[in-house]
């Protein structure tokens, strides 16, 4: 079916293709792709948009001694691709099938692993460093993009990798045209010369004659000076001034000069960059003209463009959020919100659409979203910060000595909180109940269903001080009327009981307290079960109470049972001196891989099935 791109098992097999061929190579990629993501859900547009600069990359160095750095790794399905995992791609991100980013434990071709983005730099930096101290020739090429350069973390990589020196070539996959460039003919005959050879052996000997003094100095920031003003090149003197060698901006999308340009960049030493401009979704016209949606569609029909929808029943918690959040807005304009470029995802759109004055979209910057919500906390603003729980643990020191240090009223909404599903053990939102809870004066609360939410979010809006943390998972919510709901608040630090019994009692947080509602009905009139809804203060008043009722207790949460809610209790009641015997469902000590979400829960029991198994070991050891 694929005349060129089937008889590929590696990178090795391209070396000897024609231009012809690369171009040909590309478009059956790009097919692959859209066929593979159409039936098997993915990262689409991105991907889609880098084929020419990973067939390049391929092409010129030489992985996996060279080492390939991946940013932002849903730009990867091409390398993938050609790195001997073809027919693996078809069952990517499925359970026991290869994972839809970089990953080290699956191919020597995946030099580092990433899940986020930001950290390709700085990666890269170390592999070159590690290649020089032990004497190895490889080259080290960091593929950054999407989204990334928005993030500190790669300016700090570039700031140490120019002052180091280190033979390192940095690829901008710019997509956005964020960095504006001339691409007319003066460019392109300085960016032909600026990547000569005998240019650059010349400017090598020139340098060297005159010396480390302050003229040579002088007369590098003369040039650096000129080439921006001739060209016209904004944003390449940001990276020179770091120490970098910058070129471009190409065309990222044409091989030919993709292939040729690195071919001359393959033999410079030191740290460089080369700037490309590229499509997102190229080659697929729905794509390119909705990147955003094209992102991850979901299922599609490949021919028409067409997206499947599955049906939702019911209403997502990020629907939920984003509703509330609008609703809030409209009462109190001291009420913001702020995301690192997720307001799709966390369903903060909609406050962008009708309350664009109250909304804050900073970029890939968790840590700055955190400290900038603490600043305009501390100017009188009440912000609700919104970041998928995985990637919030970015921000610990921010939560810690930005907000909580300080006594800050900011509502931290962490989505996507629990086990995620496709993307895997780099998004799983499984750590937050344990890392927060140790926080001081910080408040973190799970709703069961929608209605909960949207109570917990106008609860945390009265807060005034400290951090409210209301964490929640991806996918539909349970169905409950939260929109004909009052918007009451609760009590803080107050659990519910939902329904009493004889025997155990099921201390449940977040939305699996429906599963243990359901796993109860097995024993009819001898399980308790309890929304504990406030990790932290917890409700120690009841949980005496029931643990002087109940000969057992059990804890079920979607978090990591190491210092979560099982955690939690088990320190109470070991301070309170309480015998009741305890037992814990959750999230185990090891990283739960690539699967559907339903899947995950199961391994995990945190199913009703799982449950269910788990109370009749309870009963059995009773006995």
């Amino acid at each position: 079916m694929y005349e060129l791109l089937d008889s590929i098992h590696t990178p090795a097999d391209i070396k000897g293709f024609t231009p012809a061929q690369l171009r040909t190579l590309c478009a059956e990629l790009r097919q692959y792709i859209i066929e593979c993501c159409a039936n098997n859900p993915g990262h689409l547009a991105s991907s889609l948009g880098a084929v020419e600069l990973i067939v390049g990359m391929h092409y010129v160095f030489d992985a996996p001694s060279d080492k390939l750095v991946f940013d932002v790794g849903h730009q990867a399905y091409a390398h993938k691709i050609l790195t001997g995992r073809r027919e693996a791609f078809r069952a990517m991100r499925t359970k026991g099938g290869i994972s839809g980013f970089p990953n080290r434990d699956e191919s020597p071709y995946d030099a580092f692993g990433v899940g986020h983005s930001s950290t390709s730099i700085s990666a890269a930096l170390g592999l070159a460093e590690a290649a020089r101290m032990q004497g190895r020739s490889e080259k080290v090429v960091a593929l950054i993009g999407d989204g990334a350069m928005t993030g500190g973390l790669a300016y700090e990589g570039l700031n140490n990798a120019g002052e180091s020196h280190a033979d390192l070539l940095v690829i901008l996959n710019d997509n956005n045209q964020s960095i504006e460039g001339n691409t007319g003919a003066l460019h392109k005959h300085l960016l032909s010369m600026t990547t000569s050879i005998s240019y650059n052996r010349f400017k090598k000997w020139i340098w060297d004659r005159l010396g480390e003094n302050a003229f040579r100095d002088f007369l590098q920031r003369w040039v650096r000076g000129f080439k921006s003003w001739i060209v016209g090149k904004p944003g390449g003197h940001i990276f020179e001034s770091l120490g970098f060698r910058y070129f471009g901006p190409i065309d990222g999308n044409d091989i030919d000069e993709v292939v040729k340009t690195l071919r001359r960049l393959h033999e410079l030493p030191g740290p460089r960059l080369l700037h490309c401009f590229t499509l997102k979704g190229k080659g697929y016209a729905p794509a390119e003209a909705d990147p955003v949606t094209w992102h991850a569609p979901g299922h599609f029909n490949p021919e028409t463009g067409e997206r499947v929808h599955a049906p939702h029943p019911y209403d997502r918690y990020q629907d939920v959020f984003g509703e509330v959040l609008c609703e809030l807005a409209e009462q109190d304009p001291a009420v913001v919100g702020i995301t690192p470029a997720m307001a799709q995802g966390c369903g903060m759109h909609r406050l962008a659409a009708r309350h664009p004055e109250q909304f804050f979209d900073v970029g890939i910057e968790e840590e700055h979203a955190v400290t900038f919500s603490a600043g305009l906390a501390a100017g009188g603003m009440k912000p609700f910060c919104n970041i998928y729980s995985a990637f919030s643990q970015r921000a610990y020191d921010q939560i810690i000595h930005d907000i909580a240090l300080q006594h800050l009223p900011v509502v931290l909404c962490f989505d996507r909180a629990g086990l995620v599903g496709e993307d895997g053990a780099t998004h799983h939102g499984v750590f937050d109940l344990a890392a927060y809870r140790s926080i001081p004066g910080t408040i973190v609360s799970a709703p069961r269903d929608e209605v909960t939410l949207k109570r917990l979010m106008y609860t945390a809006w009265k807060h005034d001080t400290g951090p409210f943390i209301i964490r929640y998972p991806r996918g539909m919510g349970e169905g409950s009327p939260w929109r004909d709901a009052a918007p009451t608040t609760l009590p803080v630090g107050k659990a519910e009981m939902l329904q009493e019994g004889d025997e155990v009692v099921i201390l449940g947080l977040g939305p699996v307290v429906n599963r243990a509602l359901e796993a109860a009905a097995a024993w009819p009139g001898r399980v308790g079960v309890c929304d504990v809804r406030f990790l932290k203060p917890l409700d120690e008043d009841l949980l005496r109470t029931l643990a002087g009722r109940y000969a057992r207790m059990v804890t079920v949460e979607d978090g990591c049972l190491a210092g979560g809610l099982f955690g939690a209790v088990s320190e109470f009641l070991a301070r309170e001196g309480l015998q009741t015997p305890l037992e814990g469902i959750g999230i185990p000590d090891s990283f739960i891989g690539q699967a559907k979400q339903s899947e995950q829960y199961a391994s995990c029991g945190l199913d009703v099935a799982g449950i269910q198994k788990s109370l009749q070991k309870v009963f059995e050891n009773r006995k």
